[in-house]
């Protein structure tokens, strides 16, 4: 199965990484809702401001597990290889993520 936005790497993972992942990527999609009902509701500005945090906070969690996950596996193993280009591509990455 292509994804529209992978590269040509894959990363394979077991069901259980998958669950865990997707069932935190619900719960934030479960937030991006709550704040769509919220504006659609004309809710208090700071009580959105708080919700979108909150989110925000999710966001950066989730990131943070897939970031571990890849320096564990995937930047280990392509450096174990001999393939020290991986090493920029996660300073890249890391850069993007600190903006």
């Amino acid at each position: 199965m292509d994804c529209c936005n992978c590269n040509v790497k894959k990363t394979v993972r077991n069901e259980e990484q998958k669950k865990k992942l997707i069932n935190r990527l619900s719960r934030i999609e479960g937030q991006i809702r709550g704040l769509k009902s919220m504006i659609e509701n004309d809710c208090y500005c700071n009580d959105i401001l708080n919700q979108s945090s909150a989110v925000s906070q999710a966001v950066n969690a989730f990131s943070k597990e897939v970031l571990s996950a890849h320096m564990h596996t995937c930047v280990t193993r392509d450096i174990k290889e001999g393939h020290d280009e991986v090493i920029d591509e996660l300073m890249q990455t890391m850069l993007k993520m600190m903006r």
